[in-house]
Protein backbone atom coordinates (compact mmCIF):
# COMPACT_ATOMS: atom_id res chain seq x y z
CA UNK A 1 0.00 0.00 0.00
CA UNK A 2 1.06 3.61 -0.99
CA UNK A 3 -0.28 6.12 1.39
CA UNK A 4 0.44 10.15 1.12
CA UNK A 5 0.06 12.18 4.59
CA UNK A 6 -0.26 15.97 4.82
CA UNK A 7 1.21 15.63 1.85
CA UNK A 8 2.31 19.29 0.35
CA UNK A 9 4.82 20.91 -1.83
CA UNK A 10 5.38 24.50 -2.22
CA UNK A 11 7.53 26.46 -4.65
CA UNK A 12 7.55 30.06 -2.30
CA UNK A 13 4.02 31.14 -2.00
CA UNK A 14 2.36 28.65 -4.61
CA UNK A 15 0.91 25.42 -3.50
CA UNK A 16 1.19 22.86 -5.86
CA UNK A 17 0.20 20.01 -4.35
CA UNK A 18 -2.06 19.76 -0.87
CA UNK A 19 -3.05 15.98 -0.34
CA UNK A 20 -4.19 15.30 3.65
CA UNK A 21 -4.53 11.39 3.02
CA UNK A 22 -4.25 9.40 -0.23
CA UNK A 23 -4.10 5.60 -0.04
CA UNK A 24 -3.55 3.29 -3.01
CA UNK A 25 -3.87 -0.21 -1.75
CA UNK A 26 -1.41 -2.84 -3.24
CA UNK A 27 -2.57 -4.88 -6.61
CA UNK A 28 -4.71 -1.39 -7.60
CA UNK A 29 -4.23 0.02 -10.76
CA UNK A 30 -4.54 3.72 -9.94
CA UNK A 31 -4.89 6.50 -12.49
CA UNK A 32 -4.47 10.30 -11.75
CA UNK A 33 -5.73 12.71 -14.44
CA UNK A 34 -5.84 16.33 -14.49
CA UNK A 35 -4.65 20.05 -16.39
CA UNK A 36 -1.64 20.89 -16.77
CA UNK A 37 0.06 22.13 -13.43
CA UNK A 38 -2.23 19.94 -11.70
CA UNK A 39 0.14 18.40 -9.73
CA UNK A 40 0.76 14.67 -11.48
CA UNK A 41 4.30 14.49 -12.00
CA UNK A 42 4.79 16.37 -8.67
CA UNK A 43 2.85 13.83 -6.79
CA UNK A 44 5.21 11.01 -8.89
CA UNK A 45 7.83 12.75 -8.17
CA UNK A 46 7.57 12.52 -4.47
CA UNK A 47 7.07 9.42 -4.31
CA UNK A 48 10.08 8.25 -6.52
CA UNK A 49 11.41 10.78 -4.03
CA UNK A 50 12.70 13.15 -6.91
CA UNK A 51 11.48 16.31 -4.76
CA UNK A 52 11.05 16.54 -1.26
CA UNK A 53 7.68 17.40 -0.29
CA UNK A 54 6.81 20.91 1.75
CA UNK A 55 5.40 18.43 4.69
CA UNK A 56 3.78 15.39 5.53
CA UNK A 57 5.39 11.91 3.87
CA UNK A 58 4.72 8.94 1.44
CA UNK A 59 4.75 5.28 2.92
CA UNK A 60 5.46 3.27 0.21
CA UNK A 61 4.84 -0.23 1.62
CA UNK A 62 5.46 1.11 5.21
CA UNK A 63 8.59 2.85 4.21
CA UNK A 64 8.78 6.25 3.95
CA UNK A 65 10.89 7.53 1.06
CA UNK A 66 11.93 10.44 2.12
CA UNK A 67 14.20 9.01 5.16
CA UNK A 68 14.88 5.11 3.30
CA UNK A 69 15.61 3.60 0.36
CA UNK A 70 14.39 0.29 0.82
CA UNK A 71 11.27 0.53 -1.65
CA UNK A 72 13.83 1.15 -4.83
CA UNK A 73 14.21 -2.62 -5.21
CA UNK A 74 10.35 -3.49 -5.66
CA UNK A 75 9.16 -0.39 -7.19
CA UNK A 76 9.79 0.92 -10.90
CA UNK A 77 9.24 3.63 -12.76
CA UNK A 78 9.28 5.38 -16.14
CA UNK A 79 8.28 9.33 -15.92
CA UNK A 80 10.62 10.61 -19.18
CA UNK A 81 13.48 10.39 -21.64
CA UNK A 82 15.28 11.68 -18.99
CA UNK A 83 15.32 7.70 -16.71
CA UNK A 84 16.85 6.46 -19.95
CA UNK A 85 20.52 6.82 -20.58
CA UNK A 86 20.70 7.81 -24.15
CA UNK A 87 24.61 6.41 -25.01
CA UNK A 88 23.51 2.93 -24.52
CA UNK A 89 21.46 1.10 -27.12
CA UNK A 90 18.25 -0.60 -25.82
CA UNK A 91 20.09 -4.15 -24.66
CA UNK A 92 22.87 -2.44 -23.33
CA UNK A 93 19.80 -0.16 -20.97
CA UNK A 94 17.74 -3.03 -20.74
CA UNK A 95 20.73 -5.48 -19.41
CA UNK A 96 21.82 -2.53 -16.86
CA UNK A 97 18.40 -2.31 -15.54
CA UNK A 98 18.31 -6.40 -14.74
CA UNK A 99 21.93 -6.05 -12.93
CA UNK A 100 20.21 -3.40 -10.75
CA UNK A 101 17.40 -5.87 -10.12
CA UNK A 102 19.41 -8.87 -9.49
CA UNK A 103 18.72 -10.43 -13.31
CA UNK A 104 20.75 -11.91 -15.38
CA UNK A 105 20.95 -11.73 -19.10
CA UNK A 106 18.73 -14.77 -19.61
CA UNK A 107 16.03 -13.34 -17.43
CA UNK A 108 16.35 -10.56 -19.25
CA UNK A 109 16.19 -11.83 -22.88
CA UNK A 110 13.53 -13.81 -21.67
CA UNK A 111 11.02 -10.89 -20.50
CA UNK A 112 12.21 -9.43 -23.36
CA UNK A 113 10.77 -12.07 -25.34
CA UNK A 114 7.32 -11.44 -24.21
CA UNK A 115 7.11 -7.85 -25.93
CA UNK A 116 7.86 -8.54 -29.45
CA UNK A 117 4.93 -7.11 -30.60
CA UNK A 118 5.27 -3.81 -28.53
CA UNK A 119 8.37 -3.21 -30.09
CA UNK A 120 6.88 -3.56 -33.43
CA UNK A 121 11.04 -5.02 -34.74
CA UNK A 122 11.94 -1.19 -33.89
CA UNK A 123 14.27 -1.58 -30.49
CA UNK A 124 16.02 -4.95 -30.30
CA UNK A 125 19.02 -5.27 -32.17
CA UNK A 126 18.69 -1.94 -34.54
CA UNK A 127 22.27 -1.23 -33.43
CA UNK A 128 21.11 2.46 -32.07
CA UNK A 129 21.66 4.36 -29.30
CA UNK A 130 18.55 5.06 -26.95
CA UNK A 131 19.20 8.73 -27.48
CA UNK A 132 19.04 7.97 -31.57
CA UNK A 133 15.38 6.46 -31.20
CA UNK A 134 12.15 8.52 -31.69
CA UNK A 135 10.17 9.88 -28.56
CA UNK A 136 7.65 7.23 -29.16
CA UNK A 137 10.70 4.15 -29.18
CA UNK A 138 12.25 5.45 -26.46
CA UNK A 139 8.81 5.19 -24.46
CA UNK A 140 8.60 2.05 -25.29
CA UNK A 141 11.94 1.09 -23.95
CA UNK A 142 11.30 2.90 -20.79
CA UNK A 143 8.43 1.30 -20.24
CA UNK A 144 9.55 -2.59 -20.84
CA UNK A 145 12.46 -1.69 -18.81
CA UNK A 146 10.11 -0.62 -15.76
CA UNK A 147 8.64 -4.39 -15.82
CA UNK A 148 12.02 -5.77 -15.06
CA UNK A 149 12.60 -7.72 -12.05
CA UNK A 150 8.70 -7.44 -11.25
CA UNK A 151 8.57 -4.73 -9.18
CA UNK A 152 5.32 -4.70 -6.60
CA UNK A 153 4.67 -1.00 -7.62
CA UNK A 154 5.20 0.61 -11.44
CA UNK A 155 5.09 4.77 -11.94
CA UNK A 156 3.74 5.33 -15.35
CA UNK A 157 3.44 8.99 -16.21
CA UNK A 158 2.12 9.90 -19.77
CA UNK A 159 2.96 6.74 -20.84
CA UNK A 160 0.43 6.44 -24.04
CA UNK A 161 1.77 9.90 -25.16
CA UNK A 162 3.79 9.76 -28.54
CA UNK A 163 2.97 6.23 -29.26
CA UNK A 164 0.90 5.21 -32.39
CA UNK A 165 -2.57 3.93 -31.85
CA UNK A 166 -1.38 0.62 -32.36
CA UNK A 167 1.33 0.94 -29.78
CA UNK A 168 -0.99 2.04 -27.68
CA UNK A 169 -3.79 -0.46 -27.84
CA UNK A 170 -1.11 -2.94 -27.30
CA UNK A 171 0.01 -1.17 -24.24
CA UNK A 172 -3.24 -1.28 -22.87
CA UNK A 173 -2.94 -4.83 -23.14
CA UNK A 174 0.08 -5.04 -21.32
CA UNK A 175 -1.11 -2.94 -18.09
CA UNK A 176 -4.63 -4.88 -17.76
CA UNK A 177 -2.81 -8.29 -18.27
CA UNK A 178 -0.29 -6.91 -15.67
CA UNK A 179 -2.70 -5.72 -13.49
CA UNK A 180 -5.30 -8.97 -13.48
CA UNK A 181 -2.40 -11.44 -13.19
CA UNK A 182 -0.37 -10.04 -9.92
CA UNK A 183 -0.63 -7.90 -6.76
CA UNK A 184 1.20 -4.98 -9.06
CA UNK A 185 0.14 -2.09 -8.37
CA UNK A 186 0.60 0.10 -11.09
CA UNK A 187 0.09 4.54 -10.96
CA UNK A 188 -0.67 6.09 -14.27
CA UNK A 189 -1.49 9.37 -15.33
CA UNK A 190 -2.53 10.83 -18.67
CA UNK A 191 -4.17 13.59 -20.41
CA UNK A 192 -5.98 10.76 -22.63
CA UNK A 193 -9.69 9.88 -20.66
CA UNK A 194 -10.68 7.14 -22.92
CA UNK A 195 -7.16 5.22 -22.34
CA UNK A 196 -7.13 5.96 -18.54
CA UNK A 197 -10.70 4.65 -17.77
CA UNK A 198 -9.81 1.76 -20.23
CA UNK A 199 -7.07 0.56 -17.75
CA UNK A 200 -7.74 1.64 -14.43
CA UNK A 201 -9.95 0.21 -11.59
CA UNK A 202 -9.46 3.62 -9.42
CA UNK A 203 -9.60 7.55 -10.72
CA UNK A 204 -8.39 10.40 -8.90
CA UNK A 205 -8.58 13.98 -10.42
CA UNK A 206 -6.19 16.59 -9.17
CA UNK A 207 -7.13 20.14 -9.67
CA UNK A 208 -4.72 22.99 -8.42
CA UNK A 209 -2.76 20.06 -6.13
CA UNK A 210 -6.06 19.00 -4.46
CA UNK A 211 -8.05 15.90 -5.24
CA UNK A 212 -11.47 16.94 -6.80
CA UNK A 213 -12.41 13.50 -7.87
CA UNK A 214 -12.05 10.11 -6.38
CA UNK A 215 -13.72 7.72 -8.39
CA UNK A 216 -14.22 3.67 -9.21
CA UNK A 217 -13.97 3.10 -12.33
CA UNK A 218 -17.72 2.37 -13.97
CA UNK A 219 -19.16 2.25 -17.03
CA UNK A 220 -20.33 6.00 -16.53
CA UNK A 221 -16.48 6.97 -15.48
CA UNK A 222 -15.79 8.50 -18.89
CA UNK A 223 -18.61 10.90 -19.78
CA UNK A 224 -18.57 12.02 -15.85
CA UNK A 225 -14.86 13.16 -16.51
CA UNK A 226 -15.49 14.85 -19.36
CA UNK A 227 -18.33 16.45 -17.92
CA UNK A 228 -15.95 17.65 -15.20
CA UNK A 229 -12.83 19.06 -17.62
CA UNK A 230 -15.74 20.39 -19.82
CA UNK A 231 -17.23 22.97 -17.34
Amino acid sequence: MIIAQNLTKKYGNQIVLNLERLEIPKGQSFGLVGNNGAGKTTFFSIILDLIRPTTGHILNHDVRVDTSEAWKPFTASFIDETFLIGYLTPEEYFYFIGELRNRNKADVDALLSKFNNFFNGEILEQKKYLRDLSKGNQKKAGIVASFIGNPEVVILDEPFANLDPTTQIRLKGIIKDLTDHSETTVLISSHDLIHITEVCERIVVLDKGEIVKDIQTSAETLRELERFFAT
